[in-house]
């Protein structure tokens, strides 16, 4: 894209900053700008060729929204408000509106949807629909202001001249193109939206100087699978005694049977359990899978409470080529651990977006982008096409009622967009075996191993013989909790539901034996803050010798962490967490940890130890499990179906009427509806920093990176911040600040919990 550079224009399309130096910005040069980001983007994105004559009126449809998109700025009120004649907030005459009109007036349906939603988002189709024969005719995707329909009918020749003029006559005329039959189709008419938001936010962050578009590397998937070849090889030869360890000749094979594997079909799926290596043997199979199909980016999506700092590391030492640095390995592995989204045009910039070739992000920002109707929450999406994606320990992605939705979307990007997907986890439910989640009008549902049958079923037999699971039947409060603990050997690794919950367990055991026989780690913690904590517990890990003492964490440390503990405790959730869990107790076959067992416990609440709400189903399930079979997984049960054996029974615990509810919204593209009801995560969260210089220097609009916000920032759940009272920061109305206690041990639960303790005085805000 062109920069702000250049004559002034007649017409314009943004106005001038003169404190900040910066002119206005043209209209013909940003709506070109506009057109030729989305043309470039377009181009690189192939379909399958049943869909290509669609995917080719798609992209016309794209390319005369993206053409007229503000055509309203060219008003008069407008242009007053943008030469700066005139002050106000906002433009005086919604913008979007007379694009609306000209395209409605041409039939382009699916181009006026565009222009509507680029600022307001998607709507409920079904909403529109019931103004079709309002007294004033057709009023669909129209402004509800009569004013404003009046002003775009009067003045839409102005504007058409006038964009005649800045773009020439061959812009300012379409033939008729009748799209309405193609606003039925979901996931197109949000991959067209989000490729013109990610021109129009990105145009105009670079015009205001706030971005600075880089040219990123590209994939080069057989390079980067030779240079993860090499890597592994190089494993493998660095210590003669790992060789002989039964897990580790276990790794190689699966490495070799992953990297040489199929790429036939677009779905598989992978159940080897946890500790088989497959960080690096998936990646192997996805590179494999983006070099035979030319596929543009690569996917790793992680759990959404999971620390990405080691599967980053390892992906940026594994895949680096001979001439790139570490600053050219962060461009081309990208982690991104917030879903950070912003519509404010201030903050815009700071959005984390999906330009690299290999992404490695969370199931809450992968899944809630595909079901996004906002321009902010969509704007990644049009990334997605012909991609390899990872969606690792798949059983704990997504909320159960949330599956059959996102099955289908996975089914349509894989069969109609070109992507390859691998689903895998050590303790995978099958889930699109179940009625439930089988696809209408599709032959055959199932989908095939990455693995051969017999390697799997040994990988799994493995594991069952690895480590003892263990109900311990009475309730604990903080106090009995930490008492019990002490008397198991150390290290030893205790996973709680809530952030609340580690932050009072971990508070209570340094009371009790000193702080440095702990340490804690959540998603309360910043993640600079975070991946220091990660290397020091890998450090205390390594010595033998550093026994006592005792890791309080959360989710975050059930997958895509290479831990191993003698001893872990789960709060009982659902029976693929305590699974996962069992994956970092003695995941190395240790001899010294040969009196290792994974416990599951129920907890007291009737203290500060806080209950979660997504678990009760899960956890009744897996205590029924318990009262059934006490050995659960130890008499050599197949994980697979028992895993897809608890699923069956949490679909009749809770029925699936809330996902039948968001499937039959996205069959009458109701967008707004499901944005609404799509959440991975039930309760809205919110960015808060916790450093105070990055907070000056947002206040002062200096240039800062995603990345640099992301590092310095935590998620909190809005109610949260809400009573605590938390205030925005200025200039940033969608970026808040953590005025409280933070620290490096328990991170914003410090000051959550002193807000508890003052509120037991009648001093909070709680």
């Amino acid at each position: 894209m062109c920069g702000p550079d250049g004559p002034v224009e007649k017409y314009l399309a943004h106005s001038a900053r003169p404190e900040l130096g910066i002119p206005a910005q043209g209209y013909f040069r940003h709506a070109g700008n506009v057109v030729r980001f989305c043309e470039s983007e377009l181009s690189s994105i192939t379909v399958d060729k049943r869909i290509q004559p669609l995917y080719d009126f798609l992209k016309r449809c794209l390319l005369i929204a993206a053409s007229f998109h503000d055509l309203g700025k060219l008003g008069d009120e407008n242009q007053s408000v943008l030469r700066g004649d005139k002050k106000a907030r906002n433009l005086p005459i919604n913008h979007c509106d007379a694009g609306v009109a000209y395209m409605m007036r041409n039939r382009a349906l699916l181009s006026a949807l565009l222009i509507y939603s680029h600022h307001i988002g998607l709507p409920n189709i079904a909403d529109e629909k019931m103004r079709i024969n309002s007294p004033c005719g057709d009023l669909r995707f129209r402004d509800n202001d009569e004013t404003v329909q009046r002003d775009s009918s009067q003045n839409l020749e102005t504007y058409l001249a006038r964009h005649c003029e800045s773009f020439g006559s061959k812009m300012a005329a379409i033939e008729k193109i009748s799209s309405g039959g193609q606003l039925k189709y979901p996931v197109g008419a949000r991959v067209l939206l989000s490729c013109l938001a990610d021109a129009d936010h990105t145009d105009t962050a670079i015009h205001y100087r706030n971005f600075h578009e880089e040219e990123m590397p590209l994939l080069q998937a057989e390079k980067r699978l030779a240079a993860l070849d090499n890597y592994v090889a190089g494993l493998a030869s660095s210590d003669n005694s790992v060789k002989m360890s039964k897990r580790n000749i276990a790794r190689s094979e699966m490495y070799e049977k992953c990297r040489c594997g199929s790429t036939k079909n677009w779905l598989y799926y992978c159940d080897s359990p946890v500790g088989t290596g497959k960080t690096t043997a998936i990646m192997a199979a996805l590179l494999n899978a983006a070099h035979a199909k030319n596929l543009r980016r690569i996917f790793i999506v992680l759990p959404f409470t999971n620390i990405l700092k080691q599967s980053v590391d390892v992906y940026r030492k594994a895949l680096r080529l001979q001439d790139e640095s570490d600053s050219d390995m962060e461009r081309v592995v990208a982690a991104i651990h917030h879903k950070a989204e912003y519509e404010d045009e201030n903050s815009r910039q700071l959005s984390a977006l999906w330009r690299s070739p290999i992404i490695v992000t969370t199931a809450v920002q992968f899944f809630e982008t595909m079901a996004a109707a906002s321009p902010s929450g969509l704007r990644k999406l049009h990334a997605l096409p012909n991609s390899a994606v990872f969606i690792d320990e798949a059983h704990t992605a997504l909320p159960t009622s949330l599956w059959p939705l996102a099955w289908r979307w996975i089914n349509d990007y894989a069969e109609m967009w070109r992507c390859h997907f691998i689903l895998a986890s050590g303790s995978l439910k099958k889930f699109w075996e179940l009625e439930e989640f089988k696809i209408r009008n599709k032959d055959d549902n199932s989908i095939p191993s990455l693995l051969p049958r017999e390697f799997s079923d040994a990988l799994n037999k493995m594991e069952t013989q690895r480590v003892p699971i263990k109900r311990k039947p009475e309730k604990m409060d903080e106090t009995k909790l930490c008492e019990w603990l002490l008397t198991l050997k150390g290290p030893r690794l205790v996973v709680l539901n809530t952030v609340q919950s580690a932050a009072v367990i971990a508070n209570t055991l340094a009371d009790i034996c000193g702080r440095e026989h702990v340490e804690h780690i959540s998603t309360a913690i910043a993640p600079k803050d975070r991946e220091l904590i990660v290397e020091n517990i890998k450090r205390r890990l390594s010595d033998k010798k550093d026994e006592d003492w005792t890791l309080v964490a959360t989710s975050c440390v059930e997958a895509g962490v290479d831990f191993s503990f003698r001893n872990g405790v789960r709060e009982a959730a659902g029976l693929v967490n305590l699974l996962q869990l069992a994956g970092r107790i003695r995941r190395n076959e240790e001899d010294c940890y040969n009196d290792s067992v994974v416990w599951s416990i129920e907890l007291d609440f009737s203290g500060m130890l806080k209950r979660h709400p997504s678990f009760e189903i899960s956890s009744k399930v897996l205590l029924d499990l318990f009262a059934e079979n006490p050995a659960l997984i130890n008499d050599g049960t197949d994980i697979s179906d028992l895993c897809t054996r608890a699923l069956r029974r949490e679909l009749n615990e809770c029925g699936m009427t809330e996902g039948s509810s968001i499937m039959e919204d996205e069959m009458a593209c109701s967008y707004a509806s499901v944005e609404k009801k799509f959440k991975v995560i039930d309760s809205q969260t919110v960015t808060v920093i916790i450093d105070t210089c990055i907070k000056e220097r947002l206040e002062s609009y200096e240039t800062i990176s995603w990345r640099e916000l992301q590092d310095h920032s935590v998620q909190i759940y809005v109610h949260t911040a809400r009573n605590l009272k938390v205030e925005p920061v200025r200039g940033h109305p969608d970026i808040y600040f953590w005025p409280y206690s933070y620290n490096k041990f328990i991170g914003y639960m410090a000051g959550v919990l002193e807000n508890y303790e003052l509120n037991s005085r009648g001093f909070g805000f709680l």
